[in-house]
């Protein structure tokens, strides 16, 4: 639940960051500031041995998440709300099931069949659903179709890297996620630099940006990491699906914004489409990678 709970709120704190700081330098202080914590951990415990191979794959995965997911995830915040985010967010299993029978030639039954056509039907109520909704290339449309843009790379880095998850642990791979993760922010970075009004930065953001290094990132990953040593990872998995839940309930309390009763519906589609995908019958096509993530 603390997991749960730190990730749940990421979506409001990068609202908050993103009030008076650049998309792109969010990302970098995030990641750096992680990264400095990874590399003294690592220090302490050694550095992951990872075969040259490996290395060039993970770099390249890396590209995908962090790299193109936090982009596609931070921008899209800039224009839809968090809750509606968060639930887009939480179909990413539904697109490991589509590229995984894609790309893997793997086999889904009626179940996973079942799960796609309920997330799809939810997803588009909770589009459509928005008070005043008006089909055009603007406003919050953009958002969702960014946030779209984050399931997919997260999708693509899960079906791509579940020999890694077998060979190495989560701490060796997500060290080195923070550590390219940073090296790819630096140029967005240096390129909004000149820009960046110092002067503008609000208390609530730096605050937001601290919240997102400290729990969203270094502590969700050892809450959730610990949690995997006492509980399976079927009902560990199940927690993940109440982030939408923590979201919604502190983006009204924080930033007061709420879903209609509309979208709500659609919410609930969403959640239910991500239930049944981690059904038993239908987890073993799900990579242990992302499960215990």
């Amino acid at each position: 639940m603390g997991a749960v709970i730190f990730w749940g709120l990421s979506f409001v704190a990068t609202k908050m960051a993103l009030a008076s700081i650049p998309p792109f330098t969010l990302i970098f202080a995030e990641f750096s500031i992680s990264a400095l914590f990874f590399l003294l951990l690592v220090l302490r415990k050694g550095f992951p041995r990872f075969s040259k191979k490996d290395h060039i794959l993970l770099f390249l995965l890396s590209f995908f998440e962090p790299g193109l997911y936090f982009v596609f995830e931070t921008l899209g915040l800039q224009y839809t709300s968090a809750p509606k985010a968060s639930l887009i967010i939480a179909t990413t299993p539904i697109a490991v099931l589509i590229l995984s029978t894609i790309f893997l030639k793997e086999k889904s039954s009626l179940t996973g069949l079942a799960s796609i056509v309920i997330s799809f039907a939810g997803i588009f109520i909770l589009i459509t659903g928005e008070s005043g909704f008006r089909l055009s290339w603007d406003g919050s449309i953009i958002g969702d179709l960014l946030i779209f843009g984050a399931v997919i790379s997260a999708a693509l880095y899960i079906v791509s890297a579940r020999n890694l998850g077998r060979k190495y642990s989560a701490l060796e791979i997500t060290s080195m996620q923070i550590f390219y993760g940073a090296l790819f922010y630096t140029p967005a970075f240096l390129w909004e630099l000149p820009g960046i009004e110092w002067s503008q930065i609000s208390g609530s953001s730096l605050g937001a940006v601290l919240y997102l290094t400290v729990f969203a990132t270094i502590g969700a990953f050892f809450c959730y990491n610990f949690a995997l040593t006492k509980v399976s990872a079927t009902r560990a998995s199940l927690f993940i699906n109440m982030i939408p839940v923590v979201t919604a309930i502190g983006a009204w309390i924080i930033l007061n914004e709420t879903l209609t009763l509309v979208q709500a519906c659609g919410g609930l589609l969403v959640l239910l489409s991500v239930f049944i995908a981690n059904l038993p019958g239908l987890r073993a096509k799900i990579p242990e990678h992302f499960l215990s993530k």
